[in-house]
């Protein structure tokens, strides 16, 4: 059987204010650390692919 997953009862997600300039910004650095993180990672699995092939 499948789990349900169950909803919550909520209004608001966060805090009851809005962000700071400083907490944006830690935001927006840590979102381009993650997608240059994870571009390394696809552009090393293709490079491991195409060595092995011409290796082969």
């Amino acid at each position: 059987m499948k789990n349900k997953a169950k909803e919550l009862d909520v209004d608001f997600i966060g805090g009851q204010g809005s962000l700071t300039k400083e907490e944006e910004m830690q935001i927006s650095e840590f979102i381009k650390a993650q997608k240059i993180r994870k571009a390394k990672q696809r552009n090393r699995k293709t490079r491991k692919s195409t060595d092995q092939k011409a290796v082969a």
